[in-house]
């Protein structure tokens, strides 16, 4: 039995709080699973209605990198009241647009007073028991498939600290406004053995969850890795949010560096904290192809950044 939880429920639990994956998963029934997930932070962008749509396209995110639908979702708003009705609105209105595009819908909510604006969302999805997709069952061999380019914590840090505007920024902001929606269909048409979505830990720490889950090595080509335009310069000038040098340190002790680039700059930008940022699946090397076009087919870009091996328990080997 989980610690805190009865005896009934512990049954109906699939995944909780003991795991790494992306949501906690429920048993409803034989053929349906709730998947329970929440996110929230401070604002990335000044406008407050791209903030809303990407906090909702965050959050929305751990249940597609799982192969579930959302269906509802509740608000968390935590702004000072100073900012008044119109701020908030757009925050809201951003959020809920993401919601609608996604097929779910906004039930509720909570806010409070606070001198620091957050917003988040707690989301309610479905997933089939038999077709949860874990960040756990990589297999050596198997293809490393990410779906949006590395970078948000990098740009984000740029327009915090005002070193460009916003319109700079356009590309980052709709990347990270974009529902992974899409990319969790073709995945799931076409079958994976595990998958994630890169967030706060980076490609580097979010793989190595999934190498390590996974009883696993991986190995990636630095060449290989899609970067927005302007990322690899801000790192060289060290325009990272604070909390990479964190991740840094914690990789610095699974990685094993076997490349001729610039490690420190490269390390900026592999632990880069991603808000809303693409899945990254582990692909058997037979339906590579097959996922890459089911992701075309939809309109979003896949790149085969590298392999699992059969070395090295949660390591990862940088090329």
């Amino acid at each position: 039995m989980l610690d805190g939880i009865a005896p009934g429920f512990s049954d109906a639990l699939m995944l909780g709080f003991e795991t790494s994956d992306d949501a906690a998963v429920y048993r409803l029934s034989d053929d349906s699973a709730a998947l329970l997930t929440v996110d929230f932070f401070t604002p990335i962008v000044d406008d407050p209605y791209d903030f809303g749509r990407i906090t909702a396209a965050n959050a929305l995110s751990d249940v597609y990198a799982m192969g579930g639908r959302p269906l509802a979702v509740m608000n968390l708003l935590a702004f000072p009241c100073s900012l008044g009705p119109d701020v908030v609105g757009e925050v809201v209105r951003g959020g809920a647009e993401k919601v609608l595009e996604a097929g779910a819908v906004v039930v509720g909510g909570h806010t409070i007073d606070d001198k620091e604006p957050k917003f988040g969302l707690s989301v309610f999805g479905t997933v089939h028991p038999d077709r949860v997709i874990r960040n756990r069952g990589a297999l050596p061999g198997d293809e490393i498939v990410l779906t949006k380019p590395l970078g948000t914590g990098l740009w984000g840090t740029a327009l915090k600290r005002e070193l460009v505007s916003e319109d700079d920024a356009r590309q980052v902001i709709e990347s990270m406004a974009e529902l992974n929606r899409a990319a969790s269909e073709a995945m799931v048409e076409v079958g994976v053995h595990a998958a994630t979505d890169v967030t706060g830990f980076g490609l580097l720490g979010h793989l190595h969850e999934m190498a390590a889950a996974s009883g696993c090595g991986a190995e990636i080509r630095v060449d290989a890795i899609p970067l927005f335009d302007g990322a690899l310069d801000w790192a060289e000038r060290n325009v990272a949010p604070g909390r990479t040098a964190e991740v840094v340190a914690w990789a610095n002790d699974f990685v094993r560096w076997h490349s001729d680039r610039d490690r420190d700059v490269l390390m900026r930008v592999l632990c880069d904290p991603q808000t809303s940022g693409g899945l990254m699946m582990a692909v058997s090397e037979p339906l590579r192809d097959q996922v890459l076009a089911a992701l075309e087919t939809r309109g979003v870009k896949g790149w085969v950044v590298g392999r699992f091996t059969g070395e090295g328990h949660g390591v990862i080997t940088v090329r």
